[in-house]
Formats: C-alpha cells, sequence, structure tokens
C-alpha cells in the first residue's frame, strides 16, 4: 500500500508579502522603463535594439529600490544616450561627425530653448507621446541622424548644450571629437525651426 506523502514544512510557509516600497519600486522602473523606450525609439528606431538599450542602460544605471527616482530616471536617461550613440557610431560611422568651419548661420529661432518655439517641455513630451506621436516621430524620422540626435539629447532628454558636445565628443564615434556646446546650440536652433515649421503646418486651416 502507497504510503501518503506528507507535505514538508517548506510548503506550508506562505510566501513572503511584497513590500509597499517594492511595490512602489517596480510601478517606478516601470515608468523609467517607458520613459527609456520612447527615448531609445526616437534614436535608433523602434524594436529589439530599443528594447536591449533600455535594458542595458537600467542594468548599467544599477537603479534600485534605495535610488531616489529623480536620480535614477537621469542615470538611467544618460546611460541609454550613451549606448544609443555608440550604436548609431557604428551603425553608420561618421554620421555624427562635428561639423567642420561651422559659423553662426541666421534661423528662425534665437534662443536654444524648446520653449522659443512657444512650447513647454511638458507639452513636446505630451506630443510625443499622445494622439500626434505618429505626426512628430515621423518629423524626426525625416531629419538628418545628427540633427536629430540633437535634438533629442537637448529636447526630449534634457541635457545641455555643454552636456551634449561631451556625450558626442566621447561616444559618437569617428570625428565627433570636434563638437562644442557652440556648435551643438547652432544645429539644435535648426532643430528648433523644423519643429515650428510643423507645428506652424499643423495648426494651418485646412
Amino acid at each position: 500500500m502507497a504510503r501518503e506523502s506528507i507535505p514538508s514544512n517548506d510548503s506550508l510557509i506562505p510566501p513572503k508579502p511584497i513590500s509597499a516600497e517594492a511595490q512602489a519600486f517596480d510601478g517606478i522602473v516601470d515608468q523609467i522603463a517607458a520613459g527609456l523606450y520612447s527615448l531609445a525609439s526616437m534614436l535608433v528606431g523602434e524594436g529589439e535594439e530599443s528594447v536591449r538599450l533600455v535594458e542595458s542602460a537600467i542594468a548599467n544605471a544599477e537603479v534600485s529600490v534605495c535610488h531616489d527616482p529623480a536620480q535614477a530616471r537621469k542615470s538611467s536617461r544618460r546611460a541609454l544616450c550613451e549606448a544609443a550613440l555608440k550604436m548609431l557610431g557604428v551603425r553608420n560611422p561618421g554620421s555624427l561627425a562635428a561639423p567642420e568651419g561651422l559659423k553662426p548661420a541666421g534661423t528662425c529661432i534665437e534662443e536654444d530653448d524648446v520653449e522659443a518655439v512657444k512650447i513647454a517641455s511638458e507639452d513636446l513630451e505630451r506630443m510625443i507621446a499622445g494622439p500626434d506621436r505618429d505626426r512628430v516621430r515621423k518629423w524626426l524620422a525625416s531629419l538628418p541622424t545628427v540633427l536629430r540626435t540633437i535634438f533629442v539629447l537637448r529636447a526630449v532628454a534634457g541635457f545641455t548644450a555643454a552636456e551634449t558636445a561631451g556625450l558626442l565628443q566621447t561616444h559618437g564615434g569617428p570625428k565627433a571629437d570636434g563638437w562644442n556646446a557652440d556648435a551643438v546650440r547652432a544645429v539644435f536652433r535648426e532643430g528648433l525651426c523644423s519643429l515650428a515649421s510643423q507645428l506652424l503646418h499643423a495648426s494651418a486651416p485646412r
């Protein structure tokens, strides 16, 4: 006669409940990951490459329950942008090269701030994630690689001109070591002019 198996003591121990702190942290990580994927897809395109960039950024930034959410978001954004720039440099060597002999050019925008086109940074983020998402992303995809990259680093990731120049110098691949803050500002203004044109076109009566 077969003996009935007696459950071990371990199987009788209820699972340890997940703490409220851990649950809150999981929610923060999900929010950070969603923002990182949006950022990655604007830099390198949607798909598996962007997913890998997000996973790598969260791991390399060492996002943990002990982290301040704002600091975790900032460090993971930097990690992702560094990896994305390296990827772009490998994908198309020289695509992020610094312009040679760049001289100040007259543009429709005098300030290198997204609010110069009468739109707040928060509104831009809503445009990128909201109903206008496809139109904004189609516009971004139409830009040259270096213009799109600098616009995303400045307007979306929130890096300063000096920080953007530093990222390009270090991670932008061949011929990117000549970037400086002034050159970044000049290129960013070109992006702002293009954005202003898009907004004007979108608001025109049809």
